[in-house]
Order: structure tokens, then sequence, then C-alpha cells
């Protein structure tokens, strides 16, 4: 079993769709992946879609940024299998569970890893629409390698660093992200 890092850009906004509501009707644009047993970045268009069946099948965990919320609702329409049913470890969730509130990627990048994100999500948009899909690649694989680094080190010393908006007073927000990788029997 693999374990991969995944990230997805969309063609538009929730501005477009009427709200969050409306997520899945959202249209995917791009999705980053790192795969741990390749060591190496995937890149995926819209048009490549089909080709995520077998990492999906493949994979014992997977682990992104606000995935259960966003990412995976919103491929889940282009696959015939649940993907909210594979083995998932959402950062963004653990941190708002263990911080109380929602904590943005660039500001747990920054905090913890010393970078933050290349641009705003929405240039991802602006990216596709332009027709500046090296940029677009560019952009979410960033995304994919921030989530990857961030859920080494919170695997490496059990937390992350936040900084309190209010206070700017750092907090350690204790984190389990051991590789807990089950078997998929979705397929």
């Amino acid at each position: 079993m693999d374990k991969i890092v995944i990230d997805i850009e969309t063609k538009n906004s929730f501005a477009d769709v009427g709200g969050e509501r409306n997520l899945k009707a959202l249209e995917v644009s791009f999705v980053g992946i790192y795969s741990y047993n390749q060591d190496k970045f995937l890149s995926f268009f819209e048009a490549d879609l089909a080709a995520l069946r077998p990492i999906f099948q493949n994979a014992g965990l997977v682990v992104g940024f606000n995935i259960n919320q966003f990412d995976l609702p919103v491929l889940e329409k282009h696959f015939d299998f649940n993907l909210m049913a594979l083995p998932r470890l959402d950062l963004f969730a653990e941190v708002e569970l263990g911080f109380g509130r929602r904590i943005g990627l660039d500001v747990l990048a920054k905090a913890n890893l010393g970078v933050g994100k290349s641009n705003h999500s929405l240039d991802a948009i602006k990216f596709y629409n332009e027709g500046r899909f090296d940029e677009l690649e560019k952009y979410c694989l960033q995304d994919v390698r921030l989530t990857r680094d961030l859920y080494e080190l919170a695997k490496k010393q059990g937390y992350l660093i936040v900084p309190n908006r209010d206070t700017q007073e750092l907090i350690k927000v204790t984190l389990n992200c051991r590789d807990v990788m089950l078997p998929s029997t979705l397929f």
C-alpha cells in the first residue's frame, strides 16, 4: 500500500457556484500528489483524472489539508467508489480539533517550516482560465510539498506550532500523525 499526499485545484470558485453549499458543483482543474512509494510528485490535469483510480486503489493512507471538507468531496463525482471511505489524515481538521479554530496552510507552514504558499488559492483559478498550466501545476505541487513537510514534522515531533492571531503567542498543538495504513476494501 502507498501513502499519498494530495491537493486539488478547481476551475471555479464558491462565488461561481452559489456558495459552499454547492461544493460538488466545483470543477477540478488539477490534482497534485506525492507518492511515498515512488518518492515523487505526480501531476494530473482534468483530462487525466481517470489515472488517479489505481493510485487511490493502492492508497493505505491519504494525507491532505482540508481534504475532508474540500478535496475529496469535489473529486468524488469522478469515481465510482466512496473516496471518503479511504483511510485519511486531514491536517486542517486535526489542527482545528487541537487548537479550537481553523488555521490556513500558509500560516501553519510559515510558523513551522519558515516558508509559505507561493500564491493565493484564487490564483489557481486565474492560472487555469489564462491557460497558464505550468504555473497552476507549480502552485498546486507547492501546496502538496508544504502539506507533506508539515505531516512529516508533526509525525516526528508530535505537534505543530500555531500562532494565536490575537496574542501572537506560539502554541504547541499536539497531533497524532501515526502511520496507520489500512488495506482498502472499496474496490
